[in-house]
This record gives structure tokens, C-alpha cells and sequence, in this order.
């Protein structure tokens, strides 16, 4: 980090992570701030467009339970100002789009969370594999496969085959800029920490009000 700028990435160390990416909010007791976390969440979205088809689906589901959630949180922004009071109070009214779609949502970010973990991981091993498909995979069943039939299996199956390798991916999200796999990985850490907590905050809360669904889609 340079000492120069307050302690900014200089021009030569940014990357998405810090230049586009909006960090995950903090948890207050428990609570996820709606409209922080949909913007994190949108910088999600721009970076899965980054990774080429294979993300297409997942890019369009998010996009989707995003658009779900803003259109609710702009009915009502102030006693919504916590996705939780959202959900509860259309729990109450018995209803489900917002409830449905943040379970999705959170479950998209989990698999690109598990994804991004494995490249982390594997980077502090010393391996840097470029075939990251193993890796993507392993995010799918992870996470998403027990919630998907036959069909959309199959469907990732065929996809994950057009996985980017690790060296392009990495570019991508050094905007194109060779040598600056280091600050990548390190701005990748730190992202995934703020992602991480927000994941483990809307789970617990899912769990503890019996809102978790184990339908197949």
C-alpha cells in the first residue's frame, strides 16, 4: 500500500476490487444493510461478467433477485433499511418474491465466494493451478448442485467446460494490466473477508427464522 495517498492503492497496485467492487457492508447485530449490500452486490455481477459465459446464468439470476430486491426496498427505503426487517415484514404479510430472491442471491454469492476461496487458497500453497474448471466445480457442488435438477446440472456441466484459465481471469480483474497478480490475490482476501460475513449473517437468519428452502429448480 502506498504512504503517500493516505494509504490508497497507488495506479499501479488497483484493481476491480478497488476501483469498482463496493465492499460488503458490516453486520449490525446480526442485521445486513440493504441498499450497501445490493450494491455490493451489483459489483458482483460486473465482475462474474468478467469471467466470460460460463457465468452467463448465474450473471442473469443475480441481476434478477437484485432487480427483485431494489424494486421492494424502494417501496418503503426507511423501514427497509435492513434486508432482515425487509424479509420479516413479508413473512408477516405472507408473501415470498423478497425472501426467495435473497435466498438465491446469497446462495450465487456463496458459489462465487467458494470459487474465488479455492484461487486464494491454492495461490498460498504455492500451486497457482491455471485450470480453475476443478475449482469451479467444486464452488457448484459446494453449494449450488443440491438445489438444481438434471437438467440445469447438466447445463453447468457443459459451461464449466468454458471456464477461463487463472491467468486470464486474473488479468481481467487487474483491468488488463500484466504483473499485478500479487495485488489481485491480496484485494481478492480482503474482499471475500467482508463477502464471507454477510454470507455466515443472512444463513443464520435464514436458519433461525425457518426460511430456508431445499426445492430443486
Amino acid at each position: 500500500m502506498s504512504a503517500s495517498n493516505g494509504g490508497l492503492p497507488s495506479e499501479s497496485e488497483k484493481t476491480f476490487f478497488t476501483t469498482t467492487q463496493m465492499p460488503f457492508p458490516d453486520i449490525l447485530n446480526g442485521k445486513v444493510h440493504t441498499q450497501q449490500f445490493l450494491e455490493a452486490s451489483k459489483g458482483v455481477v460486473a465482475l462474474v461478467d468478467k469471467f466470460g459465459k460460463v457465468f452467463a446464468p448465474i450473471k442473469y439470476d443475480m441481476s434478477g433477485n437484485i432487480e427483485k430486491l431494489t424494486k421492494t426496498y424502494s417501496d418503503n427505503p426507511e423501514r427497509y433499511t435492513y434486508l432482515n426487517d425487509m424479509v420479516l415484514h413479508e413473512k408477516e404479510k405472507g408473501g415470498n418474491v423478497a425472501t426467495d430472491a435473497l435466498l438465491w442471491l446469497r446462495r450465487a454469492l456463496h458459489f462465487v465466494y467458494t470459487f474465488f476461496h479455492c484461487i486464494v487458497e491454492d495461490t498460498e500453497k504455492g500451486r497457482k493451478t491455471e485450470d480453475l474448471v476443478p475449482f469451479l466445480k467444486k464452488a457448484y457442488k459446494d453449494v449450488l448442485e443440491r438445489y438444481h435438477g438434471w437438467m440445469a446440472q447438466q447445463l453447468f456441466s457443459l459451461l464449466s467446460r468454458m471456464c477461463p484459465t487463472r491467468k486470464d481471469l486474473l488479468l481481467n480483474i487487474a483491468l488488463g494490466l500484466e504483473n499485478r497478480e500479487d495485488f489481485v490475490i491480496r484485494d481478492m482476501t480482503r474482499f471475500l473477508g467482508g463477502l464471507e460475513i454477510n454470507i455466515q449473517a443472512l444463513s443464520a437468519f435464514y436458519t433461525a427464522h425457518d426460511l430456508e428452502s431445499t426445492a430443486r429448480v
